[in-house]
């Protein structure tokens, strides 16, 4: 697979460190080396742009927006340099930017300047912002906002949490954020992907032997995993059986978009264990699916036995019937895949399944930690459901991350189209399919994550996100398998 590292605001201060200390790259070099950056993307717009804005506060962000400004006067934009912070506060790196960018034809005003650029530059805050956003930035960030101009953030829009891609009050809404040294996972998960627009990176030019001799938080997977080639002398058997658990009644579309992706991913056979009267309509849908009726763990029991891998929670519901069948599957011990109802259950009952890969969303996220703000710190709730549960957690949603209590992995693809009923019905299914081939618990989940999400991307490339149904996704699921 391909990877990217991601990095915490404080993990990338101590590459700042070595780069400045270890390597011996001037703190100055670095904030230049990061305005020229955002000067190329600036310059790259076209000979239309003649005028900028650049916001400045207090830190090494505000250096290198000064340092912007000042190489954008030199080149004849007619810059505007809007000062919310106090000039005295600056380090000495960034007054150094400040005297470089005074002795340019930039000129400089206070917050109450009418913004007079076509494009504005946030070089507000950086990744140092913890707490909420204080009020004379707060201010700067709506005039920004309200402004309606392109604005290019510099490393992080002002007011995102690097660490965990929340607003902190109020946050720059931007069209293009250049990044450096080392990528911030807040820009990739939550409110990030929202508010920074596109991402580009620069390293700086430090060497990325320091970044992997400090190691990462989390990885950005950019593309799946190939499958094994499969050997001419193959036999369903081979390729493992899924049985999906689920279907209460009026649920029964949810065990037959699992079942279904489980097959498009390459599952060798496919059983569904759901409620009697469900049976025809499902086999007259797929009939590739084996369908059975079963009214209890007596009739479950068999399947069970005939099953390598488990899908449990489709369309489950919170009846006596579907706890039954949920703590038969749990007795069973196969490797599963909990997801819906069947992590309800699970958070009801306190139980910890090793072998299982869980896929909430933030809601059933909440459920099994016992209420509590699952956003505000995704990454934190995906580490505190995996302790408490085991097994592989995959915490759904913009930037859904996958941990299995040692790495982490983000996924950068899907679409708000994708929120939609049944979709996560397809995911357990293609996850579960990629267990059953023999792929690890941690390696479905992730790949699986990945290959949904881009299957959904394509999916909306035609006719748009609107409209995108969950069963759109599973022809271009198995072109995507077969790459």
């Amino acid at each position: 697979m391909e990877e990217q590292f991601l990095y915490t605001a404080a993990m990338v201060r101590e590459l700042d460190r070595i780069a400045i200390e270890e390597l011996g790259i001037p703190g100055l070099v670095l904030m230049r080396r990061a305005a020229q950056a955002c000067v190329e993307q600036i310059v790259d717009r076209g000979t239309e742009l003649k005028a900028v804005t650049v916001f400045c506060g207090n830190g090494n962000n505000a250096g290198d927006g000064y340092i912007i400004a000042g190489i954008l006067a030199d080149r004849r934009y007619r810059v505007q340099v809007i000062e919310i912070g106090d000039r005295q506060k600056l380090g000495a790196d960034a007054t150094a930017a400040f005297e470089y960018c005074q002795s340019t034809p930039a000129t400089f005003e206070t917050a109450d300047a009418r913004v007079s650029g076509e494009l504005i530059v946030d070089a507000l805050l950086g990744t140092g912002l913890t707490g909420s956003v204080r009020d004379n930035y707060s201010q700067a960030i709506s005039i920004i906002n309200d402004s309606e101009k392109p604005v290019l953030a510099v490393d992080i829009p002002s007011g995102i949490c690097a660490d965990t891609g929340s607003v902190l009050g109020v946050a720059v809404v931007a069209d293009l954020t250049v990044t450096f040294i080392g990528r911030k996972r807040g820009l990739y998960t939550n409110e990030g992907p929202d508010h920074a627009g596109s991402v580009i990176f620069d390293s700086l030019e430090v060497p990325l032997d320091a970044a992997r001799k400090m190691g990462s938080d989390a990885v950005r997977v950019l593309s799946p995993q190939p499958l094994a080639k499969r050997r001419r002398n193959s036999y369903k058997t081979t390729h493992g059986h899924v049985l999906v658990i689920g279907g209460d009644h009026g649920m029964a579309g949810a065990v037959i978009m699992a079942s279904e992706a489980a097959l498009r991913v390459g599952a060798g056979l496919v059983s569904v264990a759901t409620r009697e009267e469900h049976a025809v309509a499902l086999l007259a849908r797929r009939p590739e699916v084996m369908v059975k009726g079963v009214r209890g763990r007596i009739d479950l029991l068999p399947l069970l036995e005939r099953a390598t891998v488990l899908v449990v929670g489709p369309g489950l519901g919170r009846s006596e019937w579907s706890g039954e069948l949920f703590r038969a599957a749990i007795d069973s011990r196969l490797p599963m895949i909990i997801d819906a109802d069947g992590l309800n259950i699970m958070a009801a009952e306190g139980l910890k399944v090793e072998h299982s890969v869980l896929t909430p969303h933030p809601g059933e996220a909440a459920s099994l930690l016992g209420g509590g703000e699952i956003q505000a710190d995704r990454f934190a709730a995906l580490s505190s459901i995996q302790q408490e549960y085991g097994g592989v957690v995959l915490l759904k949603g913009v930037g859904t991350i996958v941990t299995d209590g040692n790495e982490v992995s983000l996924c950068p693809y899907g679409n708000p189209g994708m929120a939609t009923a049944g979709m996560g019905d397809i995911l357990s299914g293609i996850i579960g399919g990629l267990l059953a081939q023999g792929l690890g618990h941690y390696d479905a989940a992730t790949y699986g994550t990945v290959l949904h999400a881009m299957a959904g991307d394509l999916a909306a490339e035609g006719s748009g996100e609107r409209g995108l149904i969950a069963t759109d996704l599973l022809p271009i699921v198995r072109d995507l398998v077969n790459a």
